[in-house]
């Protein structure tokens, strides 16, 4: 005993362990409790606190990983050899922490810095090192233990996720029974065999693809995954609501077919998808952006087989057919076409383009993304991230002898003074500029910095345009609207009667379920009253007058005065004779036209010119008559 006592100070070592090493034989048990019981009361006595005893008072394992997972990490707790053992509430609440060295101030900062700003005590107490070693192993044992159930419940929950996927699918199947017959398809081919989240995808392309719509949007919200599809310029919802656990799934499947990094969730990514639909390719060009409730995938369909080009296909006011197959024509200058996003500009680009294509004609284009495939030209895509942005490219073009060239998009004055460079040397130079009407595109090249001599030298014209849904001619309901509704547009009674104006037979959804059930649910338009679009233009011509305008920098209106005098038909003017020629409705007018700066003070400065009555605001034809719609005697100009 003196030898193992002797050995126990010299190297730290307890003294059990030198003695068994020393008698070559294991300690009796009474003897290991009378010596750990004797240990434990100098430890009291040596620390002033009071000392744990795993095998008196069983710690709860449980309750001691829940600590190390949450309040004291596992590093501090190896580091400083300690572990939290109980919290006990009280005024204020606590920690119990065993620790093999008490009195170790570091451990002591360490663990105050973290339960003060929990708002607890630290309570300590004195454990021995084979007691804390033991505990470390339960722990670890608990950890594998845990683990263990942690990978049953996950795999128990994939398998209830593709139970609920399978559910899905079972549902948007019966919803979808007409795509069955196109199952040769490259985006639903053999779906039977195929991962339920895949199925899924396919399915909302392919139903995107049969309702012919422009554009797709996954939408993650606090409860569900919302599916909404945009069609003839308005969204709707595409499905009920679908679980929101689906949501990283169906988002990881959308960056995998885009060849997106699907690890990479914080910044907003684009991509293309490129897919075979009925014997016929389909791109989607798709963009993710991090929202709060998880990744937003929005996918624009560029389908060019669905797309018809030619300007007879998209203008149907001859006079304004005319005069842009006119500016088309000319040999060299710069033709702008306006309008916001979504609104046809790039078919109506191409539809130029297709005019101008033929074997004697140089053209080439620079577009991001190059949404139309047409045979004979060349076409370049703009690589931001190599340095080939529009005005590289354009600089480019001018030693391929181009005859005509096009811009996707000008956005900077670099591409704007180039492009206006190439019209000045000889070519035609197409391109387009998100702007409201045709006059802003000259207030629009002023804020990017091009001079005005520059503008009024190339410009040849401006044509603005808009899409407006056409009202279905099936189910449309002819209608007399009332006086007071004619003149808020700038009608009378006289335009009334020389044509008949509609409006939509739009059912809601309540309706269109009655409709189904009854059989008489519109097969053209499934009862949105609107099938397909139709464009509204408006084109000014630089004439002189514009020009001698442009380089006075003249404001925007005072231009826009002088083409209409000079007999431009604005975008308002062009849309009621949609309306008088059956095509839309006053409503579309109104949803689409009346939104625009400057087409109120146009409807306004159109009837303060006009003859009209002070009481029913009804247009007439002498100044000094009995209005015959109200009765109003000696009607005055107003």
């Amino acid at each position: 005993m003196k030898q193992a006592l002797v050995e126990t100070r010299k190297s730290g070592r307890p003294l059990t362990d030198v003695l068994q090493v020393m008698t070559g034989q294991q300690l009796p048990p009474e003897l290991f409790r009378q010596y750990k019981k004797h240990h434990l009361f100098e430890l009291k006595i040596l620390y002033g606190v009071d000392s744990v005893d795993p095998e008196v008072s069983p710690v709860a394992d449980r309750q001691m990983a829940e600590l190390i997972e949450t309040l004291i990490s596992f590093d501090i707790c190896r580091r400083h050899k300690l572990l939290p053992i109980s919290k006990h509430e009280g005024n204020p609440p606590s920690v119990l922490v065993a620790m093999v060295d008490p009195d170790n101030l570091a451990a002591q900062d360490d663990l105050n810095r973290i339960l003060r700003a929990r708002g607890l005590d630290l309570r300590r107490m004195v454990i021995t090192q084979e007691d804390y070693d033991q505990l470390l192993e339960q722990y670890h044992e608990l950890q594998a233990e845990l683990d263990q159930e942690k990978d049953r419940l996950t795999k128990e929950q994939a398998m209830e996720k593709m139970a609920d996927l399978t559910d899905i699918m079972g549902n948007l199947d019966a919803t979808m029974a007409s795509t069955e017959d196109e199952s040769h398809d490259a985006l639903d081919s053999d779906d039977a065999h195929q991962a339920p989240v895949i199925n899924l995808v396919n399915k909302i392309l392919a139903k995107a693809l049969q309702e012919g719509i422009s554009d797709i949007h996954i939408e993650p919200q606090e409860e569900a995954l919302r599916v909404r599809f945009r069609r003839d310029g308005v969204l709707h919802q595409a499905f009920d609501p679908l679980p929101r656990k689906v949501t990283p799934a169906v988002v990881a499947r959308f960056k995998i077919m885009s060849d997106l990094d699907i690890a990479e969730r914080r910044l907003p990514q684009d991509g293309k998808i490129r897919r075979i639909y009925q014997g016929r390719k389909v791109d989607f060009r798709v963009n993710t952006l991090p929202s709060r409730y998880g990744e937003k995938v929005c996918l624009r369909i560029l389908d060019n087989s669905s797309t018809q080009l030619g300007l007879d296909k998209l203008i149907t006011n001859q006079e304004t057919l005319q005069i842009v197959r006119d500016l088309a024509s000319r040999p060299f200058g710069l033709l702008l076409v306006t309008g916001p996003t979504g609104s046809g500009k790039s078919t109506s680009l191409y539809s130029v383009l297709a005019e101008r294509n033929h074997p004697g004609v140089n053209i080439s284009t620079a577009e991001d993304p190059i949404e139309y495939s047409l045979p004979g030209i060349t076409q370049v895509q703009v690589i931001r991230e190599k340095g080939m942005n529009f005005a590289s490219i354009l600089r480019a073009f001018m030693r391929q002898d181009p005859d005509v060239i096009l811009v996707g998009e000008t956005r900077d004055v670099e591409t704007a003074k180039t492009a206006i460079e190439a019209a000045l040397t000889g070519h035609l130079v197409l391109t387009s500029l998100h702007t409201n009407d045709a006059a802003g595109a000259i207030a629009r090249l002023d804020e990017m910095g091009v001079e005005p001599f520059m503008i009024s030298g190339a410009l040849l014209g401006v044509l603005a345009q808009r899409l407006m849904r056409r009202v279905c001619s099936e189910c449309r309901v002819a209608y007399n609207p009332s006086k007071a509704e004619l003149a808020r547009f700038g009608l009378s009674a006289s335009n009334e009667e020389e044509a008949t104006i509609y409006k939509s037979n739009t059912l809601t959804p309540e309706e269109i379920t009655a409709a189904k059930t009854s059989g008489t649910l519109c097969q053209k338009c499934g009862g949105s009253g609107y099938k397909g679009r139709v464009g509204v233009y408006e084109v000014m011509r630089n004439t002189e007058r514009i020009q001698s305008l442009v380089n006075e920098g003249a404001t925007t209106d005072r231009i826009k005065d002088a083409a209409v005098e000079e007999g431009m038909i604005t975008i308002l003017a062009y849309s009621l004779q949609l309306v008088q020629e059956g095509l839309t409705t006053l409503e579309e007018v109104e949803r689409v036209t009346f939104t625009d700066t400057g087409l109120e003070s146009e409807l306004k400065a159109k009837r303060k010119s006009s003859l009209e009555c002070k009481t029913c605001s009804a247009e007439l034809q002498q100044e000094w008559m009995d209005c015959p719609y109200c009765m109003t005697p000696r009607f005055i100009n107003n």
